[in-house]
């Protein structure tokens, strides 16, 4: 990297340490307070019960300093009518267009506001937060087809426009985007909520530069991005070696409409200073709705993200590493899919991007064993009319295994976001008409290993009005890996349990399947992957997961080599037996179990059948 290209806010900073540490725990706490305000307001589940958002505090060049997806702001100026120069105080953009943020958001239901802060009539930053809506119209309730070919289907688009003007909100504008959407009070609450969170890091941010002046403040923004790019360069010569490549791959199972297995390709690699992710071989784009736009700038924080969280947590998220990456993303993949490609239900590809990242990472860092592969996120969308003639709608997001992690075992049901959480079924049955007949954890779903994958979940809707259901998910014909000995984590399965007492195998995917008052649908979440030999596991705790009902005592023979007593206790003389039978009739264990995959051309073949069957049972 030349000097050149080296960063401006690289150098020497005049700002003692103290006032330094105070500004950026001042926008830390922000952050959060950003997302409480939004909670607060917000109306709609998916956000206020399920923190389905995203808050963003960039400095006066668009640059993220605090937050967790990095910044698309310069793009969406590009995109927009207006450029900085027309920026004013009291503005606030949205969008919700994928393309015209360049992925920032990554389906239409993602709400982008952006606020530019001024102080004293200079541009100071930016604060932004998005959020999952419920609805923006489209072709299904949710706005998340499975079956659409474009994002045309996927509902109302709203390019980068200003929605205030000088802290006056259009409400003409509002109305028309909301008057699209199936739930319009829901859409106008939700965006107004937007718009109060990044009210909140404005006023944090004028009160900063009121206590220590608006230069200084400028300056600690520098700093703290300087800060994390020399936190990052430490990392990068520390842990990612010089002068090989490594590659990985992984499969989404498929896009819904009988196209399968999806390939994602990735290779890592360092020069200098500067870490290089190559995603040629990631298959091209799909005609249905999985493709996930990538914006370069969030995979550049995710790739930060992993190396922070696995070496120096106490390092910020921030662009100031952004120079320190080289991402290559194939125009036409799947990642980087060219208008007008379908992105409802990107969510697979999103999880499976994580998978293959921080799987090259294993193979690249030496001694590392990094967690196994994660399970899915899924949503499900209920919809229609009940019998008093009101319209509902629920989207709910559930979760699946998380993988086994170096000195732990995995979380069963829980987001691979941190921050996410479950709708409570009280809610649910409080203001949708079902009920929740069982949430449970699905046990010996999580891969086997010295540290157990974590479980998925199974969750029993009765539905109490007639409706429809859409829903995506993945995970159902590829297994998520474990790492370095550990197992395989189990699928997931979809069942609907009809009142007249038939009953239907689901696809992952599927949009738009009627149900009738009293039918049931078993919902049911991949586990994660298990890291480590489970013949290390602690047998003692082996005992305990049988007693507890989480591995099976069949499962604890075959899979851990524990042979478990009739009162609960460990048989020792009779496990030591067992453990070493399973080594002296194993090979050396893999470094990634995949399950009993098959060839990519019989899955592919399996995959297309299972769609035409189900688009047969149901024409």
């Amino acid at each position: 990297m030349s000097d050149s290209d080296t960063p401006e806010f690289v150098g020497e900073h005049d700002i003692d340490q103290t006032t330094l540490d105070i500004i950026e725990s001042t926008l830390s706490n922000t952050r959060y307070e950003m997302d409480r305000v939004l909670e607060t307001t917000a109306i709609s589940p998916v956000i206020r019960e399920q923190s389905d958002q995203f808050p963003l505090i960039a400095d006066a060049e668009g640059r993220m300093v605090m937050g967790q997806f990095g910044s698309a702001i310069e793009t969406i100026l590009e995109n927009s009518s207006f450029d900085r120069a027309d920026l004013e105080d009291g503005d606030v953009i949205a969008t919700n267009d994928p393309y015209m943020c360049a992925g920032a958001v990554s389906h239409t239901p993602d709400m982008l506001l952006l606020r530019p802060i001024f102080y004293d009539g200079d541009l100071v930053g930016f604060s932004s937060q998005w959020g999952n809506l419920m609805d923006v119209g489209g072709k299904t309730p949710g706005s998340m087809p499975v079956q659409a070919r474009t994002i045309f289907e996927e509902g109302m688009r709203l390019p980068p426009v200003k929605l205030y003007k000088q802290g006056v909100i259009d409400e003409e504008l509002l109305e028309s985007f909301a008057h699209n959407t199936r739930l319009p009070d829901h859409a106008e609450a939700d965006i107004k909520a937007l718009a109060a969170g990044t009210k909140a890091a404005e006023t944090r941010i004028c009160e900063l530069c009121d206590r220590f002046g608006k230069e200084t403040y400028l300056e600690a923004c520098d700093a703290i991005l300087d800060r994390t790019r020399d936190g990052m360069i430490d990392l990068i010569h520390e842990f990612v070696p010089e002068g090989e490549r490594y590659t990985f791959e992984d499969h989404v199972d498929d896009d819904g409409l009988g196209n399968g297995p999806i390939k994602l390709h990735l290779e890592i690699y360092r020069e200098g200073d500067t870490v290089y992710l190559d995603w040629t071989g990631t298959d091209e784009q799909v005609p249905g709705t999985v493709n996930f736009l990538l914006n370069e700038k969030m995979f550049k924080m995710f790739t930060g993200v992993f190396l922070i969280m696995a070496f120096d947590p106490l390092l910020t998220f921030n662009d100031g590493y952004y120079d320190l990456f080289e991402v290559t993303l194939p125009e036409g993949s799947v990642l980087q899919p060219e208008f007008p490609a379908a992105l409802g239900n990107r969510l697979p590809l999103m999880a499976r991007q994580f998978d293959v990242l921080q799987a090259t990472f294993s193979k690249l860092i030496e001694g590392f064993s990094v967690a196994g592969s994660y399970g899915t996120s899924p949503n499900l969308v209920y919809a229609g009319t009940d019998s008093d003639g009101n319209d509902f709608q629920m989207l709910e997001i559930l979760y699946g295994g998380i993988p086994a992690r170096p000195g732990g075992d995995g979380l069963d049901g829980h987001s691979w976001w941190p921050m996410f959480r479950t709708v409570p079924a009280e809610y649910q049955e409080a203001y949708y008409p079902l009920s929740i007949d069982e949430y449970s954890t699905r046990a010996g779903t999580g891969g086997a290993g010295e540290f157990r994958g974590g479980h998925g979940i199974t969750k029993v809707y009765t539905f109490e009005e007639d409706g429809a259901i859409t829903f995506q998910d993945d995970r159902a014909h590829t297994y998520p890996w474990g790492v370095d000995g550990g197992k395989y984590g189990g699928t997931s399965e979809k069942r609907l349990l009809r009142a007249d007492g038939t009953e239907e195998d689901l696809p992952s995917k599927v949009e738009n399947v009627a149900v009738a008052a009293g039918d049931k649908l078993v919902f049911s979440t991949a586990g994660g992957g298990g890291l480590g030999d489970p013949l290390d596991r602690e047998p003692t705790v082996v005992a305990g997961e049988v007693e507890r009902g989480l591995v099976s005592a069949a499962a604890a023979r075959a899979e851990y080599g524990v042979v478990v007593a009739d009162d609960g206790t460990v048989d020792q003389a009779a496990t030591e037996e067992r453990r070493e039978e399973i080594r002296s009739s194993r090979g050396e264990p893999s470094q990634f179990d995949y399950g009993p995959l098959p060839d990519e051309e019989t899955l592919a073949a399996r995959i297309r059948e299972e769609r035409d069957t189900f688009e047969n049972r149901h024409s």
